[in-house]
């Protein structure tokens, strides 16, 4: 497959800032991100996106960055034809996580290092999920859903909007041999679970709030991860809105995890 490679120089005041920036591009096509030096201090990146995209979103990307202050694209190139996921796979060989979950996280998110990933490990492996229905929305790499199932969960449904993590997440779910329902779609799918995890953005989140509730019934858990100390208290306002209350708020470094309940 043919790659574009987008060199931008970002500088902002707030991660936040610079995560949504990311998200945003990701959105657009972009599925490899590579900092050279720090990009909340001026530092350059570089955005990897299929040259297809590239060519049918250009005007819209080239809007978006000029349009948004601290982030300047420096240039654009064609890259070399070659095989980039062998390449990236290269680089990143299997992650070997507790009780024996094994992830080839390829491009997707969430090889179950990153903090808000993390978080949500250390709740499945202190929860029994026996005989219980979860959905993991924004699944990445599968990596919760799995965890989900080795916790005991009776059926889990994981689900994402881009079809490279959908793809990933049914190979590692082979691979560890859970019987995961691994779907292709951006809202929540109609059902009834006893344990709902997200860890997206928060406007993400806050946009899903009321899918996330009309799929809980008395009792039901929301786990939320994918954001900071600033951004719970619209996300609680948001979740209590919909007839949730707050059990827990979880930290790990800066990145914080909230746990809900429907009332």
């Amino acid at each position: 497959m043919r790659y574009h490679v987008l060199h931008i120089q970002t500088k902002f005041d707030e991660d936040w800032q610079h995560d949504l920036f990311d998200q945003h591009l990701a959105s657009l096509g972009v599925d490899t991100i590579d900092s050279e030096g720090t990009p909340m201090e001026g530092g350059e990146t570089n955005y990897y996106l299929p040259s297809h995209l590239w060519e049918a979103n250009r005007q819209e990307i080239e809007t978006f960055i000029r349009q948004t202050d601290g982030a300047i694209m420096t240039g654009v190139e064609a890259c070399p034809d070659e095989n980039w996921n062998a390449a990236w796979e290269a680089e990143h060989p299997v992650q070997e996580l507790p009780l024996g979950v094994r992830i080839i996280p390829h491009c997707a998110f969430g090889a179950g290092h990153h903090e808000t990933t993390a978080m949500l490990i250390d709740m499945l492996l202190a929860t029994d999920l026996t005989g219980k229905s979860v959905l993991d929305h924004g699944t990445g790499t599968g990596v919760l859903a799995i965890y989900a199932k080795r916790r005991g969960a009776a059926h889990v449904i994981a689900v994402d909007i881009d079809e490279k993590s959908v793809d990933n997440a049914r190979e590692n779910a082979t691979l560890n041999g859970e019987d995961i329902e691994v779907l292709l779609c951006g809202t929540p799918p109609k059902g009834t679970y006893d344990l709902i995890m997200a860890n997206i953005h928060r406007n993400i989140l806050i946009e899903n709030m009321t899918a996330y509730a009309a799929c809980m019934q008395r009792e039901s858990e929301l786990w939320l991860s994918g954001f900071y100390e600033q951004d719970c208290p619209a996300l609680v306002r948001a979740a209590e809105n919909h007839g949730m209350h707050l059990i827990a708020t979880h930290a790990n470094g800066e990145w914080r995890m909230l746990q809900l309940r429907k009332s």
